[in-house]
């Protein structure tokens, strides 16, 4: 399964300079978050697979403006072809915001699926906007990730968890790829193409 994961910034290569063929062979679509929700609509309008999302923490437009036929995955199990895919957006709260969330406040968005983690017991990509805590995140509190998702990764072992919100242009130590246990960690900024089946997913990614 080929999956494009998005977030933070629109690739111009697929919205302004979009030809016929450029998503073929993908079978999904993941958005991270803080995305113009008018990109997403057309990218699904071409892909014609499912663009699953969950929110940034500049995505309160999508209240008034929301992505057409695109799937909300915040707080929900999502399976597509058997792939288990679990959806937290939002980040650490700096100042107010529709989603911005304490360490507290992300800890109780999870408690509160337990039903959906024992029906299916588990998921095998966690989709999120914010990084995980100190890893590939920031020291400033408006981009230090969540110590919730670390948790998560330990408890459940996903093959893949998928963030955006630390741009790769901001420095160096944030990277396209990393890994912490059993788990591949993945910056969607822009745009990244991974295959869910591949064994080396590193040197697979496109």
């Amino acid at each position: 399964m080929k999956i494009l994961a998005i977030a933070d910034e629109e690739s111009k290569y697929l919205w302004d300079f979009y030809e016929e063929g450029k998503l073929d062979g993908i079978d999904l679509i993941i958005s991270c978050g803080d995305l113009d929700p008018r990109y997403l609509s057309f990218l699904v309008t071409f892909a014609s697979v499912p663009l699953l999302y969950v929110h940034g923490n500049h995505d309160e437009k999508y209240q008034k403006i929301p992505p057409d036929g695109c799937v909300c995955i915040d707080d929900r199990i999502y399976v597509h072809d058997g792939v288990r895919i679990l959806g937290l957006g939002g980040s650490m709260r700096y100042k107010d915001g529709e989603y911005q969330y304490t360490e507290r406040q992300m800890r109780r968005r999870v408690r509160k699926l337990w039903f959906q983690l024992l029906r299916y017991g588990g998921f095998d990509i966690l989709v999120t906007h914010a990084p995980a805590y100190q890893l590939n995140d920031g020291r400033d509190l408006p981009h230090q990730g969540f110590q919730t998702f670390v948790e998560l990764m330990e408890k459940y072992k996903p093959k893949f968890f998928l963030h955006g919100h630390v741009h790769m242009n901001y420095g160096l130590k944030h990277k396209r790829y990393d890994k912490y246990k059993d788990t591949h960690i993945i910056n969607a900024y822009e745009r990244c193409i991974f295959d869910f089946e591949a064994e080396d997913v590193k040197n697979n990614l496109v």
